[in-house]
């Protein structure tokens, strides 16, 4: 097996099951307002409110699901009846691959020419957001530090700045349920409720009519023994949740499952994909399809970036990636997949360093093979998106975007108070506008202090 450079996910692992154990010892005190530390599974760049370390701790760990619903598996990774099938990887040179340290910076005096602010709103400090379209984001808001619930949902209008909260509580509060997770499109949202003392997860959805939310409807619910808490996506009608078997669990050889519902179905499931073990990433959500990273049904470990039609479940775009490595986040837009490694490989040419990386020019669907290559070579903190022409991605502190072709690019300017991390990219897939947010807090001479979370719509220059 090819040698991989450790990562920080084995330091993550034991820093989080310290804090479970800490926590299982304080179980009738209320959550603790210390930052407790990272995630046992992959945070996929998502900044974590202080108070909900505990619902990414205590889940993360595992959730043991009762297979809810029927369905069907439209596409199957194992239904080869080949254990030993082989499969075309994705082959790029070193020198078929461009570098983010060769492009060109544009000057800030002159970035106007190339990007316009449209929009800036003010949400709670804390805020965390979410979007895959020019006109709805969905909010997870922090409340009062003394306050239950600990989340609430909301939904904020791109266009116009107006924030409508939608659900003030979960559904589950009476028994001991928090909002631990939410997406949202135009047409419904998706959230995911957690109960940390007794280690459970639900998933739940409504349609939205007029920005009204419909009766939730319960979609699945599990518990911290074999599966993890789900991640979600939500694209046009469509609701989508992807169950993984836990690190360690009785059902770690499990497929991984992707299931879809219908807003306004009233909890009819499909699953859309199953997958040999764990996906190596959460879904990600384009205007209208889904990123998933299902393994193949080879000999090896092969991570398959694969883009599925959000409605018909169709896989309209696939390619192999070579034997164990494992992308932490994906995308797709405008030339293709992009997906990026936190690690270093000792194999792999073109693609073996840290960073994100993508083709730097339009193709067809799996024509792979022969393209240029354009590697951001930061550390990955934030799944890419595509915004135009616009390559987005989000840097140390800032968000910037790249125009691959002229190997220029372009830096947002950071609000002062928002920390060493800056802002964060919160839109995925290929959209017209971006979204980036960060938490502000700033004193300044005068005494005053601005504590909020800093919303920001960009669209690029015509």
């Amino acid at each position: 097996m090819p040698e991989r450079r450790p990562t920080h996910a084995k330091r993550a692992h034991a820093k989080q099951m310290n804090a479970k154990r800490a926590y299982t010892r304080k179980k009738a005190a209320p959550p603790s307002r210390t930052p407790a530390p990272s995630p046992s599974r992959p945070t996929h760049g998502q900044t974590l409110l202080t108070r909900r370390h505990f619902l990414y701790g205590a889940l993360g760990i595992g959730a043991a699901a009762a297979l809810a619903g029927g369905g069907f598996a439209v596409y199957n990774a194992t239904q080869s009846e080949d254990p030993e099938e082989t499969v075309a990887t994705l082959q790029v040179p070193v020198d078929a691959v461009s570098l983010s340290d060769n492009c060109t910076a544009i000057d800030e005096a002159e970035l106007s020419n190339y990007v316009t602010l449209v929009g800036s709103f003010e949400l709670p400090y804390g805020t965390l957001l979410w979007t895959n379209n020019d006109s709805v984001a969905a909010c997870l808001l922090p409340t009062e530090e003394s306050a239950r619930p600990l989340t609430q949902v909301a939904l904020l209008y791109l266009g116009s700045g107006e924030r409508t909260t939608v659900l003030e509580e979960a559904v589950g509060q009476a028994e001991g349920y928090d909002i631990y997770d939410v997406r949202t499109s135009e047409q419904g949202v998706i959230w995911t409720e957690s109960n940390i003392l007794d280690g459970m997860w639900r998933i739940f959805a409504a349609s939205l009519s007029d920005g009204a939310l419909g009766t939730p409807t319960l979609l699945e619910e599990g518990l911290a023994a074999d599966w993890e808490t789900p991640t979600i996506a939500a694209v046009g009608m469509n609701a989508f949740w992807q169950v993984l078997p836990a690190l360690g669990g009785e059902r770690t050889t499990s497929d991984s499952l992707l299931k879809r519902s219908r807003f306004g179905s009233n909890g009819a499931i499909d699953t859309v994909y199953a997958s040999t073990g764990r996906m190596s990433t959460p879904p990600y959500p384009t205007s209208d399809s889904l990123v998933i990273t299902p393994r193949t049904n080879s000999s090896g470990v092969n991570h398959q970036l694969t883009l599925i039609d959000a409605d018909s479940g169709t896989v309209l775009d696939k390619v192999v990636l070579p034997s164990a490595m494992k992308p932490l986040e994906a995308g797709y837009g405008a030339n293709g997949f992009t997906f990026s490694f936190d690690a270093w490989y000792n194999y792999g040419d073109g693609i073996a360093k840290i960073g994100t990386y993508t083709p730097a020019q339009t193709h067809a669907a799996e024509a792979y093979d022969g393209l240029p290559w354009f590697s951001w070579t930061r550390s990955p903190t934030a799944a890419p998106a595509w915004c135009g022409s616009w390559f987005i991605v989000k840097s140390t502190r800032a968000v910037c975007g790249v125009d691959i072709g002229s190997m220029t690019y372009f830096a947002l300017p950071t609000e002062s108070g928002s920390g060493k991390e800056g802002d964060y990219l919160a839109t995925t897939g290929s959209t017209s506008t971006f979204v980036t947010y960060a938490s502000v807090n700033n004193t300044s001479i005068d005494g005053t202090t601005k504590k909020v979370c800093l919303v920001r719509v960009w669209a690029p220059v015509a």
